[in-house]
């Protein structure tokens, strides 16, 4: 699957929220918390590459996601990306560990899924501030978001990550 997604900064969750359920998009999933830890091998292989192995965990539920390579885009971040629900995650970091592979990096933040018709749209509170991240196609996302008030001058293609580590914050075990 080929991930495209942006994330805007914004300062009010709570008025963005009511703004989302005004134009119709309906909430997916309540308000929870996630853990986010991204794996790698000790070469930093991944990292090196731009490709990222995320295990997300909220609640009893988890994920296991692949990332590939960011390709070229000025206003999206555009990837590959393969994931997998996760029954037993603490099996899991025995299965990755015994490949050779570590936690490098985590963090957790709280998020709330909304969707409208095809686009996932997600309030995310996060230690450096506060973003809405819009997923599915390029015309969506540019619709959605001047719907929003918000245009392709605000979209941000950084992963969380990426601005984490760039606000000097560090990531610890999660």
């Amino acid at each position: 699957m080929i991930e495209i997604e942006v994330k805007i900064r914004i300062q009010d969750p709570k008025a963005v929220r009511e703004k989302l359920l005004g134009l119709g998009a309906a909430v997916s999933r309540e308000r929870h918390r996630e853990t986010n830890a991204l794996y790698d091998n000790a070469a930093g292989d991944l990292r090196a590459g731009r490709r990222a192995l995320r295990l997300r965990a909220a609640g009893k539920r988890a994920t296991l996601t692949f990332k590939g390579e960011p390709r070229k885009s000025r206003s999206f971040k555009v990837r590959e990306e393969f994931e997998t629900q996760v029954r037993d995650p603490k099996e899991l970091r025995k299965i990755l560990k015994a490949l050779g592979l570590k936690e490098t990096f985590a963090y957790t933040k709280h998020r709330t899924v909304f969707r409208k018709s095809r686009l996932t749209v997600c309030l995310d509170e996060t230690s450096i501030g506060n973003f809405l991240e819009l997923e599915g196609e390029r015309h969506e996302i540019t619709k959605f978001a001047r719907s929003l008030g918000f245009g392709r001058t605000d979209f941000i293609a950084s992963s969380y990550v990426e601005m984490i580590v760039q606000a000097g914050e560090k990531g610890g075990p999660a």
